[in-house]
């Protein structure tokens, strides 16, 4: 543990020094993306219980109050692939904030349950859309040394997204209005993204891809301590010329399709487990244990501290232990945790004598969580994809994992009316015992590897050929098998 802590020591002096002070602060107001997915991931969670007294959804009803926010991410993300490249990272991230303002402000002001869904869809746009971009920015700002650990700057966000709004909740329980005001405090972190994307400098490597190479050059001489950033520019030209080469059915020929898995199950997996039923719920099911509304609130922000703080000490560690000693191991004790649970409601009575069980299993989960799928998921698929179709594959991967979020939080509440609570969280500790499986055999570790060997490791020689050769499949007669 002390040299883990070390390293976790050594990690942020070199992040903080130099010019990598300059990286960090890009990466942290980048990362505000994140923040508006975890504040509106939370704030539904506290909001819930009260306005169901005013606005009286029924089960279904609620269901789509979760989750139009999960269809717009999915449309959000679908198009932020394109928007990226085409108005660049930066005014992606722009717009993504001035959207989320706006669905922040209809919400607050909803008069009925169809109008909050229709905010909330909204809201979706944008988030979905941060929830790519951001990841992507950070990763392209910065040096190779400390990319897992600032690439994880958003994921802590993330988290801390979800820690402020479950603190608002239990600050605002007693006031007038109180889910009104919940909602709308949501326009402060979006507008704060608008407002900062105009100031930091566009990616170096969009600004390559426009023809713009004296602009990146002036921007890696503030980001890069010691590089060979002509070198860099080089491989950057490169890498755009090839890449013009690709389309979006070459990401399924056989020479990507290694890579795709990869990504897609990671996504899958990440919500499969049930980790945003835990978010969006984390009232109710805290309720499901005998507590009061009060009280479950109040008990949702140590869930919010625990994942927090869990995903500090992840991203300390990603860098120096590597990725899949983080992420088998916590999906491990996640699993753990959700057969617990499950045994826990499945025995009547049970969990209304020992309550403490089940925060406590709760509380583990988000551990297991925090340390693995949460952080490994967003930072390896702004790793293993190569350059040439990064942004198209991050999309996709980016698409499944919001498109899994929507199925397993919409169906939450009628699992457990249908076959029981108890029997739910056996099937989310099912898809982790798959997980594990899957992330054993074909989940390499990218720590310190190169582009060319995380190719070799996923797709074998024939898929690092085929991108690192001067054409893409389609024009080698290779598009279609």
């Amino acid at each position: 543990m002390a040299e883990a802590t070390t390293s976790g020591v050594a990690y942020v002096r070199y992040a903080l020094s130099g010019r990598n002070r300059f990286v960090s602060g890009i990466a942290a107001l980048a990362a505000l993306g994140g923040f508006l997915f975890g504040y509106d991931t939370g704030i539904i969670s506290q909001a819930m219980p009260f306005l169901s007294k005013d606005l009286h959804p029924d089960t279904v009803t609620k269901s789509w109050i979760v989750a139009s926010l999960l269809i717009g991410a999915i449309i959000g993300a679908g198009s932020s692939g394109y928007l990226s490249d085409r108005i660049s990272r930066k005014w992606t991230k722009c717009i993504s904030g001035c959207v989320y303002v706006g669905g922040a402000v209809a919400a607050a002001f909803a008069e009925s349950s169809t109008w909050l869904i229709a905010a909330r869809f909204v809201l979706g746009l944008s988030v979905g859309t941060a929830s790519f971009v951001s990841p992507e920015f950070i990763s392209e700002h910065t040096p190779k040394r400390i990319r897992g650990g600032t690439v994880t700057y958003n994921q802590i966000m993330v988290t801390l997204g979800i820690l402020i709004a479950y603190l608002a909740g239990y600050a605002l329980k007693s006031f007038p209005n109180n889910w009104r005001w919940m909602f709308g405090f949501a326009v402060v972190p979006g507008a704060a993204l608008a407002i900062s994307m105009v100031f930091v400098p566009h990616s170096p490597r969009w600004l390559v891809s426009k023809g713009r190479i004296d602009e990146a050059r002036a921007v890696l001489q503030r980001t890069r301590a010691d590089a060979d950033i002509d070198a860099e520019i080089r491989d950057m030209q490169e890498v755009v010329k090839r890449e013009r080469s690709w389309t979006l059915s070459d990401l399924f020929s056989r020479w990507v399709r290694p890579l795709m898995l990869v990504g897609i199950a990671l996504a899958v997996f990440q919500q499969f487990v049930g980790i945003n039923t835990v978010i969006y719920f984390a009232t109710t099911i805290l309720k499901f244990t005998g507590s009061t509304t009060n009280q479950s609130v109040l008990l949702a922000v140590y869930v919010g501290v625990t994942n927090f703080a869990t995903t500090i000490v992840a991203a300390l560690l990603i860098d120096w232990t590597g990725r899949r000693k983080l992420l088998i191991p916590g999906t491990g004790l996640l699993t753990v945790a959700l057969i617990v649970l499950g045994a826990y409601f499945f025995w009547p009575g049970f969990h209304h004598s020992v309550p403490w069980v089940g925060l406590a299993c709760v509380i583990v989960y988000i551990i297991g969580f925090a340390i693995g799928l949460g952080p490994v998921f967003w930072l390896m698929i702004s790793e293993i994809y190569p350059l040439q179709f990064r942004s198209k594959a991050m999309a996709i991967a980016t698409m499944f994992n919001w498109g899994a979020n929507f199925i397993v939080s919409f169906y939450f509440l009628q699992m457990t009316q249908a076959i029981g609570r108890g029997e739910t969280f056996w099937v989310y500790a099912l898809m982790g015992i798959l997980a594990m499986i899957f992330f054993w055999y074909k989940v390499p570790e990218t720590k310190g590897k190169s582009l060319e060997e995380i190719e070799h490791d996923i797709g074998g020689e024939e898929l690092a050929s085929a991108v690192s050769g001067g054409d893409g499949p389609a024009d080698r007669g290779e598009r279609s098998e």
